[in-house]
């Protein structure tokens, strides 16, 4: 198990308020590491810095960040030095949707969901690469989708923003790949929040996920931990530029 040890390790979860990076925070902490929670809504990120400490003490701190900003991730980069030490692991996971019909979205609805996912992705791989290619070492994990490649009907900007970063994570691979400086991805398949449900989810579509992933449900949030952990710790230490897909079998998928 000492392969998959976060012990000594310092790791930044952003949107860590949410439904999945809530559960990734957690699991870092599971294994050892000392874990920044960050998200845009600083009560959220104190909630589960709070839940994570009251299983593991003084694992976790909350801190407040707009991820679409250079200057609150620096701040954020400075805060959390400050705090816990340097930065071993980075896990990229803000990011919004929105199910307008194509015709329907507005130059300002594209922006807003390229802001969140692939420019935030891009701000905070270049805030923490700098970090961590300074000091020889370190982890960035971003988060893509099965809606990166094909795209997945609702979805427009999400699903390019998403193929944006799949392609970010391969070039950032081949760019630090001797630097000491891992960038890889988990694509995860379909893990709905309640806002996934009310927005996006008619019966109809759920039939036809679920029809199309072999495992025939959902996914849980805590079964992408192994491959967060994974990919953050020395277990992984030959794997760069990489789509690790956790999605029940979707993509495996014809007829």
């Amino acid at each position: 198990m000492k392969l998959f040890s976060l012990e000594n390790n310092v790791a930044v979860v952003i949107g860590a308020g949410g439904h999945i990076c809530s559960a990734l925070a957690r699991g870092f902490a599971e294994s050892g590491a000392k874990v920044a929670v960050c998200d845009l809504r600083l009560e959220k990120a104190v909630a589960v810095a709070e839940s994570i400490n009251s299983v593991y003490p003084n694992s976790a701190d909350a801190f407040e960040v707009d991820a679409s900003s250079k200057d609150s991730l620096l701040t954020l980069l400075n805060g959390v030095q400050a705090s816990l030490g340097p930065i071993d692991i980075a896990l990229n996971g803000a990011g919004t949707n929105s199910p307008k019909p194509f015709l329907e979205i507005s130059t300002e609805d594209w922006n807003s969901i390229f802001q969140t996912q692939l420019i935030a992705t891009m701000l905070g791989c270049q805030v923490f690469g700098e970090h961590m290619l300074n000091k020889g070492s370190g982890s960035i994990i971003n988060i893509s989708s099965a809606s990166a490649d094909p795209g997945l009907s609702k979805a427009f900007a999400y699903s390019a923003a998403k193929a944006g970063i799949r392609n970010l994570t391969q070039n950032l691979g081949r760019e630090w790949g001797k630097s000491g400086v891992r960038v890889n991805a988990i694509r995860p398949g379909f893990f709905p929040t309640e806002w996934n449900r009310k927005n996006f989810i008619t019966p109809e579509r759920e039939s036809a996920i679920l029809g199309h992933t072999p495992m025939g449900r959902f996914g849980e949030p805590d079964e992408l931990i192994g491959a967060a952990v994974f990919l953050a710790s020395s277990a992984s230490n030959f794997v760069t530029g990489s789509e690790l897909i956790v999605d029940g079998g979707f993509s495996a998928m014809t007829i």
